[in-house]
């Protein structure tokens, strides 16, 4: 991943979405070459010179100014998630000569005795701790019978981007399959922002680009998301739908890493699956999918 390239394909896709009227600029007509806004309007609304905004487009981010990227961030109506992937990309190209990557493949994260421990019990509430890859690191047996597709995988670690665009069931399992590829995409792009030279993710994107069509024209967007909250729709083999909704919370101590617990409405067909599912899977050992009905 070139972190120039990255910077101009980011900004050009903000400035393609937008038109003259968005940003308060008349629309005097005429055939645009490209959609959205022109460089000089970006400029315009941004408050700087088209010759600087150009530079910029073009990958050169060296000595930019908090003054520069909020004007950018202002004329390009980035939301927050957008906002800190640009300063991400920017601090990044300002840190000079890439760094040399080690030999060999980085050590899977872990999660502490202790913090393994409190998911445990944590038994009526799926939860899995994730690093930025959306490599599982970690789980509770609820959230691992909750997921079970997603370890019956060959690769270590279970993946949820190998299941959302690789794995046979992703379109049935997740009933807002176009939504949560989106969103994965989205995550996976602003972890690149974080950490453009971590060889794990690098692999990762090459595998899903060469093996799925569809990861690649959503790459291609540069769309970025913060993990935070939101609802899952899924379609599970033993207990049916399920709507849950889902809190990211980042596990302080272990740093990059997060805890998502997922849950229902009380009272409402999800909390009584849930509680099923809970149940099954107390009783049926090692949750994969070769255990699952089929």
């Amino acid at each position: 991943m070139d972190i120039r390239d990255d910077i101009r394909e980011f900004l050009t896709t903000r400035r393609a979405r937008l038109t003259p009227d968005q940003v308060g600029l008349p629309d005097f007509g005429g055939r645009r070459r490209v959609p959205g806004l022109r460089r000089e309007e970006v400029a315009l609304v941004a408050g700087m010179s088209v010759e600087y905004y150009v530079r910029l487009e073009r990958g050169n981010a060296t000595g930019v100014s908090e003054a520069v990227l909020e004007g950018i961030v202002r004329a390009l109506r980035l939301d927050d998630a957008e906002q800190a992937h640009l300063y991400e990309l920017v601090r990044t190209a300002n840190q000079g000569a890439r760094p040399q990557r080690r030999h060999g493949r980085a050590k899977p994260l872990q999660v502490r005795p202790n913090v393994q421990h409190l998911i445990d019990t944590m038994d009526n509430v799926p939860v899995i701790v994730q690093n930025g890859r959306l490599d599982a690191i970690a789980t509770n047996k609820l959230g691992r019978a909750l997921f079970a597709p997603m370890y019956d995988e060959q690769q270590s670690p279970a993946n949820l981007a190998r299941l959302v665009f690789l794995g046979q069931s992703a379109e049935r399992f997740f009933r807002d399959w176009d939504e949560t590829a989106h969103q994965t995409v989205a995550l996976l792009r602003t972890e690149a922002g974080r950490a453009p030279y971590d060889r794990a993710l690098s692999d990762l994107v090459g595998e899903l680009s060469t093996r799925s069509d569809a990861f690649r024209v959503l790459w291609a967007s540069h769309d970025v998301r913060a993990h935070q909250t939101g609802t899952k729709r899924v379609h599970h083999p033993v207990v049916g739908d399920l709507d849950l909704t889902y809190e990211a919370m980042t596990v302080t101590s272990e740093r990059g890493l997060l805890l998502i617990a997922y849950g229902a409405a009380p009272g409402s067909a999800s909390s009584d699956a849930l509680r099923m599912l809970a149940s099954w899977a107390a009783t049926s050992g090692q949750v994969s999918e070769t255990t699952l009905p089929k």
